[in-house]
């Protein structure tokens, strides 16, 4: 099964999460940023209905494929906003 991972990061000012490269909307705070992640961690888990899904591939070409709502990823809510930097001073 496929995991994906939701980490809360510095981001444009304030902070943000990201999933797979690619940032949230940067929010004031860290425990906004958190508390966000959080929730969109939980509604990537929730199963939806099947559907036919149609995509164009890294190619160009177009694809069709039947989508299995209940086929949702593992996901992980990373904050390491106080994990040591290596900067710190003794």
């Amino acid at each position: 099964m496929a995991k994906t991972k939701y980490e809360v990061v510095p981001h444009d000012g304030g902070w943000a999460y990201k999933s797979g490269g690619v940032f949230s909307e940067a929010f004031p705070s860290h425990d906004e940023a958190l508390e966000a992640a959080r929730i969109a961690a939980q509604e990537h888990q929730s199963a939806g209905k099947d559907e036919e899904i149609e995509y164009q591939d890294g190619s160009g070409n177009w694809r069709q494929e039947h989508a299995d709502g209940e086929d949702r990823p593992d996901t992980e809510v990373v904050d390491r906003s106080n994990e040591p930097t290596g900067h710190e001073t003794p």
